[in-house]
C-alpha cells in the first residue's frame, strides 16, 4: 500500500467552528475555573482518583451521543467502569445512548419534556445553536470537544476514476459542477435539515460558488434540486444509498457527501462493499467538532456535575484519545494519522491535512439551509396586503404610479416564480374594511396548480385577485395591521402543513397607530409561537412611513423579520430573500 508524508496539524482548537452563545460560555468558564482551582487538592485527597477503590454507590451519568461517536464513547465508558475511575471517591458510571442529533436539538429547543441525560454530545455546533436559538428551552453548558472529522465527498471506485481521484483536486464549487456534468456520477447527500454533514457540505458549496460567481443563485438552486432527487433522511441511510456492484448501478448513488470517519468505518467493514475514495476540496473541508455539553447544569447535584466533568476530562487523556482514533476520529494529536486517512480513502495530492478550516459562518449555514428548504420544499404562504390610504401615494420616479400599482406588478412577478405545488393565499386589510373587521380573505391558501370547477388554476384566480386590489378610503389613522396579523397567523398555524415552508407575509405602506392592538398582538404571539409548527411572519414596509423597527419586534417573536423597500418594485427580490431566510429556521 502506498504511503505519503502527512503534514502537521498543530491543534484542533481552530476546528471548533462557530461560537456558542455568550451566556453558555460564561457559565462554562466559571465551571472550568472552579474545577481547575480544585484539581490539585482533589487529586491529593483522592477525590479524583484513578486507582482507589469505589466507596458507596456509583454516580450514574447518562450521556446522549451522536450515533457515529456513540460506540467510541461507550468503549471509553466501559473501560472507565472496569478501571474503577472515581469522582469524590465514588465510581463514575456513564451510560451512553445513541440519539439522532436533530431530534435532541428540537427537543431541547421546545423544552416540552425534561431531558433524561446529563451530558449531550452532538456531532456539530450546528445542533447546539439550533437548540439555543429556537427559544429559551433547556440550558446548555459547553465543556470542550471530544474529536473532529472533516466533511468530504466520497466516491465508489468507478466514480472516483471518472472524477480523476486522487490526482485531480477541486474546490467545492468545481466538485459539484463536475458531479453534475456529462457522464457525472450520481451524487447524494443526507438531508441538510437533519444532517450536519449534509448541511456543512451544502453550505460549503454555497460559499464556494458565491466566491466564484456572486450572481450564482440559479446554479446553487440547480445543485440543491439535483441533490434533492437523491437525498437520504439520515447519515446512516446515505451510506446505504451507495451502489453495491454492477447490478445496482442503475439505482444507487455513486458519490455522497460524507465524513472521513464514516468512510473509515465503511472501508474497515468486511461486508462486500467497495472501498470509498475521498475528495478533500481545496477551499477547505469543514469539520464536525463533537461539542460536549452539560445539560441543565444548574439543576445537577454536585456529585453529578463533578462526575460528568470527570468523565469529560477523561475523554481528553491518551487512552481514550487512542480509542477515538481507532474508531476513525481525528484527535488533539500533532499530526494527521496516516493509517486513518488511508483506510478512509484519502491519498495525496488530495489536501487531507487541511483540517484548520472553520465550518461556514452562521450566516452562510442559515442561507444554505434556507436555500435548501425553499428549493426542495414547497412554500405555503398567506400574503396580506395593505389597502389603506397609505398605499394610494405616488412612487417617486414612476410616472405617477401609486404604491399599490407598483406593489401589484411586483407581486404578480413574484407569483410567476412559484411552482404549481406551492400554496399561496391572499388577504387585504384596512381599518373597518369589512364591517367591524379590518381584513378580508380574498383567496384561500391552496396549490397554485389546483384547478377550480371552471377549469381555471388557482394561480390564475389569485392573479386576478391581486390585479383587483385597490386602496380603500378611510378616515382612521389606524390601518388594522396588528389585528389582521394576529388573525392571519392563527389561521396559518391552525392549517400548518408539515414539510412545507409555512409563513405569513405582511405588505404595508404605513404605520398602525393602535398601540393597544400591538401590545395585545405581541402577547398573543408569545403564547402561540411554537417551534414545532413554525409560521414566521415576514413584514415588508413599503416606503419610509411604515415603522420597520416596530414591525420587526412583532415578526421576531415568530422567527421572522421585517424588511423595508423604498420602491415597491423591490418587493419581488425582498420576498424571495425573506422566504430563503425563514427557510433556514425550519425545524
Amino acid at each position: 500500500m502506498e504511503r505519503h508524508s502527512l503534514p502537521d496539524d498543530e491543534s484542533t482548537d481552530s476546528t471548533r467552528g462557530r461560537r456558542p452563545r455568550r451566556r453558555t460560555v460564561l457559565i462554562a468558564t466559571a465551571l472550568v475555573l472552579s474545577l481547575a482551582a480544585g484539581t490539585g487538592v482533589a487529586a491529593q485527597s483522592g477525590l479524583l482518583s484513578f486507582t482507589d477503590g469505589c466507596t458507596g454507590s456509583a454516580v450514574r451519568i447518562d450521556l446522549a451521543a451522536s450515533p457515529d461517536i456513540a460506540p467510541a464513547v461507550r468503549a471509553v465508558a466501559d473501560d472507565a467502569r472496569r478501571d474503577g475511575v472515581t469522582s469524590d471517591g465514588r465510581c463514575v458510571d456513564v451510560r451512553v445512548d445513541a440519539r439522532e442529533n436533530y431530534e435532541i436539538a428540537d427537543g431541547l429547543a421546545t423544552g416540552t419534556s425534561a431531558p433524561d441525560y446529563e451530558v449531550w454530545l452532538p456531532d456539530s455546533d450546528v445542533w447546539v445553536e439550533r437548540a439555543l436559538d429556537a427559544g429559551d428551552g433547556v440550558a446548555l453548558t459547553p465543556a470542550g470537544n471530544a474529536a473532529t472529522t472533516p466533511v468530504t465527498l466520497a466516491a465508489v471506485p468507478s466514480a472516483g476514476k471518472r472524477l480523476g481521484w486522487p490526482e485531480k483536486t477541486y474546490t467545492w464549487a468545481e466538485l459539484t459542477t463536475a458531479a453534475a456534468g456529462e457522464d457525472a456520477p450520481r451524487l447524494g447527500a443526507a438531508d441538510p435539515a437533519r444532517s450536519a454533514t449534509g448541511l456543512l457540505a451544502f453550505g460549503s458549496v454555497v460559499a464556494s460558488t458565491r466566491t466564484e460567481d456572486p450572481d450564482s443563485d440559479t446554479r446553487i438552486a440547480a445543485t440543491a434540486e439535483a441533490l434533492a432527487k437523491r437525498v437520504s433522511e439520515s447519515d446512516g441511510q446515505v451510506l446505504r444509498s451507495l451502489v453495491r456492484g454492477e447490478s445496482d448501478n442503475a439505482r444507487g448513488n455513486e458519490a455522497v457527501f460524507l465524513t472521513e470517519q464514516a468512510a473509515f468505518v465503511h472501508n474497515s467493514a468486511d461486508d462486500g462493499g467497495s472501498d470509498l475514495q475521498l475528495f478533500y476540496p481545496t477551499d477547505a473541508a469543514p469539520v464536525l467538532n463533537y461539542p460536549l455539553n452539560l445539560v441543565n447544569e444548574p439543576d445537577l447535584t454536585t456529585e453529578e456535575s463533578r462526575a460528568a466533568m470527570r468523565f469529560i476530562s477523561l475523554l481528553s487523556e491518551d487512552g481514550p484519545q487512542r480509542t477515538m482514533a481507532e474508531h476513525g476520529f481525528r484527535t488533539g494529536h500533532s499530526v494527521v494519522p496516516g493509517g486513518l486517512v488511508r483506510t478512509a480513502g484519502g491519498r495525496a495530492p488530495q489536501p487531507f491535512a487541511l483540517t484548520k478550516a472553520q465550518p461556514p459562518a452562521t450566516e452562510t449555514v442559515d442561507e444554505a439551509l434556507g436555500m435548501w428548504t425553499v428549493t426542495v420544499q414547497d412554500a405555503r404562504l398567506t400574503v396580506v396586503v395593505d389597502t389603506s390610504d397609505a398605499m394610494a401615494g405616488p412612487v417617486p420616479g414612476r410616472g405617477g404610479e401609486s404604491r399599490m400599482d407598483v406593489t401589484k406588478t411586483s407581486m404578480l412577478q413574484t407569483l410567476a416564480q412559484f411552482t404549481p405545488a406551492d400554496e399561496v393565499g391572499l388577504w387585504d386589510f384596512a381599518a373597518d374594511l369589512d364591517g367591524a373587521r379590518d381584513y378580508r380573505k380574498l383567496s384561500e391558501t391552496a396549490p397554485l396548480g389546483e384547478r377550480a370547477k371552471d377549469g381555471a388554476t388557482h394561480r390564475e384566480s389569485l392573479s386576478d385577485a391581486v390585479s383587483a386590489l385597490a386602496p380603500v378610503p378611510s378616515g382612521s389613522a389606524a390601518t388594522g395591521m396588528y389585528d389582521t396579523t394576529l388573525a392571519a397567523f392563527k389561521e396559518a398555524q391552525s392549517s400548518y402543513v408539515s414539510g412545507k415552508c409555512n409563513a405569513v407575509i405582511i405588505l404595508t405602506g404605513g404605520p398602525d397607530t393602535d398601540t393597544a392592538a400591538r401590545t395585545a398582538l405581541m402577547a398573543e404571539l408569545r403564547k402561540l409561537a411554537d417551534p414545532r409548527r413554525p409560521v414566521p411572519v415576514i413584514a415588508i414596509a413599503v416606503g419610509p412611513e411604515a415603522d420597520r423597527e416596530e414591525m420587526n419586534e412583532v415578526a421576531a417573536i415568530t422567527g421572522g423579520a421585517a424588511y423595508e423597500v423604498s420602491d415597491p418594485s423591490e418587493i419581488q427580490a425582498v420576498m424571495i430573500e425573506a422566504i430563503m431566510s425563514v427557510g433556514g429556521t425550519k425545524r
